[in-house]
């Protein structure tokens, strides 16, 4: 198992990968159906489908509601009193508590198949910034488009005529997305043509690194200091009662003060 490297981007999709199917995964083991769900929620049915898809689009907020409903905020107490379950005991030194270091190994689906569709997003993430920077990239882009369209293989035609409309518009989210339909446009697509054979080769080496798992953690003094301030965050929450309005806050204050006295 390799330690963390600068493997950042692949690292934080894979972690929301991972986080949205199991969140979908609890959902389903409740018994709850997405629309009933959404609507416990307040969101609509468009935005828990990209929750549980792993999308960075919607905000922190609407994921701690998601996890409010599921019932699975509490851990997010155990996290910030320093209790939660690590294969280590919390130790307890004049009345203060001492955080265990903390560790998460990330690593890519077990299915093939879903390995393919992380390199193939990340690829795709990665033409998509080099356009931004250099717009006319996107001529090469659609060269390769139009030579494949001429070409007598027209069984992806349909898809490489919406990668038209898509480089015509710079509708970069219908190609970057976790659907179904992203998926099928990312198998026929031309922008992984544009990228320099060192910019491949670096997210190949970090899909490579996530197969054999990462694993991410912090020193027991890195840990003691992100502990200590939460501890003063939660301090300063008992003199502002809006503060905790919501339900995970809640949930982290009153677990910081239970283990505070």
């Amino acid at each position: 198992m390799s330690t963390y490297s600068d493997t950042s981007t692949v690292l934080d999709r894979q972690l929301l990968l991972q986080f949205g199917e199991r969140l979908k995964r609890l959902r389903k083991q409740q018994g709850t159906s997405s629309v009933a769900m959404a609507q416990r929620v307040g969101i609509s049915r468009t935005t828990l489908a990209a929750v549980e898809a792993g999308d960075p689009a919607p905000s922190i907020g609407t994921y701690l509601r998601v996890m409010s409903i599921l019932g699975v905020s509490g851990e997010l107490a155990l996290l910030g009193s320093g209790a939660l379950q690590t294969g280590q005991p919390v130790a307890r030194t004049n009345s203060k508590l001492s955080a265990p270091p903390l560790s998460v190994i990330v690593s890519a689906a077990d299915g093939a198949h879903d390995v393919q569709d992380l390199q193939s997003l990340m690829l795709h993430k990665e033409a998509v910034r080099l356009i931004q920077s250099d717009p006319a990239l996107i001529q090469m882009a659609a060269a390769t488009l139009d030579r494949w369209r001429s070409s007598s293989d027209k069984r992806s035609q349909f898809l490489w005529d919406e990668w038209s409309v898509i480089l015509h518009r710079r509708d970069w989210r219908r190609a970057l997305s976790n659907s179904r339909r992203s998926k099928e446009l990312r198998q026929a697509s031309p922008l992984p043509s544009i990228l320099p054979p060192a910019v491949r080769e670096s997210v190949l080496a970090q899909i490579r690194s996530l197969k054999k798992g990462v694993k991410l953690g912090l020193s027991s003094q890195d840990a003691q200091d992100a502990f200590t301030i939460k501890v003063a965050i939660f301090k300063a929450a008992r003199m502002t009662q809006t503060y905790c309005s919501t339900l995970p806050c809640r949930a982290l204050f009153f677990q910081s003060a239970q283990n505070e006295d």
